[in-house]
């Protein structure tokens, strides 16, 4: 090891205070960060670096060490300065052999300050000014160590020690759809500072010095944001930074399911078809109607079937889509034959369409900002008991206008499926819609997590198609069954009423057409015995 950083080269890059450097680190080479022309009224300094996914370590000594280096893709050491320090020198290398580039910036504080992840007793630095970033399928957690004010890592809890902090974390999204490096950047620079962070940024919730230094998000896979925290001291009326840190909740060095492959191709077909089946039961569902019964009892199956089979098997994903896809199609053939058989418009409308409008109803609800207030995160009785009860109340209006629901149910359902078949190719946060719910019923823990998504252009664009889709798509079908009765008759009824008129109106000459086992028999005589030759059968005379 020591023979390796001997051979290693140095290069030298001057830093200048709170102006970000781009800097690409070469294999078996050295960066020296170099920061000078200090003012004297600053107490200690705090160097970022952000690469995209790739791992830099950044040192305090030419050689890192334990305790004086960190590896990260969002690294930062904080260095206190002495008295009349005007210079600082600070190291960066690539662990892994490769080349790296990111960007860097050394922000200074005053002694007032208080310092980010001071008297840290959880990490491996002295002073870690870091977040820390862990994420899966379903939730990302952020951690970090708290802070005391300077030179002070008391144990009492008086309002003049360590104990009055507060601690504001903040996130920040990155265009959506945009993985480029460029945009991260452009990212960084606008966040990496406290003042940038609290202008830029939107802050999610305040802790107290006494609470758990750590948060849970949903995770976007594919979504780029920053997370940052900003400690306050009310006494003194300071603050401070820790180094932003990113995460875009998914892997770019993965061969499969990386960053830029994230939609699997058995996805994309799945919601392709579903959109194309929305679009059709949007404008026409309630003139076919049973083509709108087997849509929504697919949906309605299929949905409640994924969630049964992921929950209790460990089966691949394509696999249990596909047996979700099967058992939609018998969930869909069930419910038009119970229409078929019964012809019940209560059991299949007022039920299972009522429910499905029910169901979006109330995830759209708990979609926005309602669905992140306390109450619902610490309690999933609360959550559930509010979500049943507007997924409910929705199928009542049914019973009074079942008609107007069944339209109502077709252009909304419907144009969100189309909504959902854009998602499969571009994303747009709409899709956290029903998929928040499908990650809560997945995920026991998930209660807990921080649902908020981004709103950009892409958003309010698929808003807009879908308020379209749907109002259009209602009018429409409104306008066309006007004078049409409510819903067609079930054909297994008429088929009953039709055979009891045939036997009691003897004047019908259907009465007197034989029936259809008669007219089979009658057939398959025909083909199985002998025709006999028609004429005479004696010899002629000549």
């Amino acid at each position: 090891l020591l023979l390796f950083y001997g051979i290693m080269q140095i290069y030298r890059v001057i830093f200048l205070l709170g102006r970000f450097q781009n800097v690409s680190i070469s294999q078996n080479e050295t960066v020296q960060a170099v920061v000078s022309t200090i003012p004297s009224e600053v107490a200690f300094i705090t160097l970022q670096f952000h690469t995209q996914h790739r791992n830099a370590t950044m040192s305090y000594t030419r050689m890192p060490g334990l305790g004086l280096s960190l590896t990260a893709v969002d690294s930062g050491l904080v260095s206190a300065l002495r008295r009349a320090q005007t210079s600082l020198t600070l190291f960066l290398s690539s662990p892994d052999g490769n080349t790296v580039a990111g960007t860097g910036v050394i922000l200074s504080y005053s002694s007032t300050d208080p310092v980010p992840g001071a008297c840290n007793m959880e990490f491996n630095l002295d002073i870690d000014p870091n977040i820390y970033i862990h994420y899966n399928l379903y939730e990302t957690t952020i951690r970090f160590h708290m802070t005391p004010t300077l030179n002070s890592c008391d144990q009492s809890t008086g309002t003049d020690t360590r104990w009055r902090l507060q601690y504001d974390i903040y996130q920040y999204f990155l265009p959506e759809n945009d993985l480029s490096e460029h945009s991260l950047f452009t990212g960084f620079q606008a966040v990496a500072d406290k003042q940038g962070m609290m202008e830029n940024g939107k802050r999610v919730m305040m802790l107290k010095s006494t609470d758990v230094s750590s948060m849970v998000f949903n995770s976007i896979p594919g979504q780029g944001i920053i997370y940052s925290v900003i400690v306050r001291d009310p006494l003194l009326n300071t603050s401070a930074s820790y180094v932003p840190a990113h995460t875009y909740a998914c892997s770019f060095n993965s061969t499969l399911d990386s960053c830029q492959t994230l939609g699997k191709i058995s996805t994309k077909i799945f919601f392709t078809i579903t959109g194309l089946a929305g679009l059709f039961v949007c404008f026409f569902g309630h003139r076919f109607f049973k083509c709108e019964l087997f849509c929504m009892g697919f949906s309605f199956a299929a949905f409640f079937f994924f969630i049964l089979i992921t929950r209790t098997t460990e089966l691949d994903y394509d696999i249990r889509l596909a047996l979700s896809a099967m058992l939609g199609v018998v969930g869909g053939i069930i419910l038009v034959m119970i229409w078929w058989r019964f012809g019940s418009v209560v059991a299949v409308v007022v039920i299972v369409v009522g429910l499905m409008l029910g169901f979006l109803l109330a995830s759209v609800v708990l979609f926005t900002p309602l669905g992140d207030i306390d109450v619902f995160r610490k309690s999933d009785a609360v959550f559930w008991v509010t979500f049943c009860c507007v997924t409910l109340i929705v199928p009542l209006f049914f019973v009074r206008w079942p008609r107007e629901g069944n339209i109502t149910t077709c252009g909304i359902v419907g144009a969100y499926a189309v909504v959902l078949a854009v998602n499969a190719y571009i994303y747009t946060s709409l899709s956290y819609i029903t998929l928040n719910i499908l990650k809560r019923l997945l995920n026991n823990t998930f209660s807990a997590v921080f649902t908020d998504v981004p709103f950009q252009t892409i958003d309010y664009v698929m808003i807009t198609v879908w308020v379209v889709l749907s109002v259009c798509g209602i009018v429409l079908q409104l306008y066309r069954e006007r004078s049409r009765p409510f819903f067609p008759p079930s054909p297994y009824i008429m088929w009953q009423q039709e055979r009891e008129r045939r036997k009691t109106n003897i004047l019908d000459p259907s009465h007197h057409f034989p029936s259809l086992p008669s007219r089979l028999l009658a057939r398959v005589r025909q083909l199985t015995k002998r025709t006999e030759p028609a004429g005479e059968h004696t010899p002629l005379l000549l």
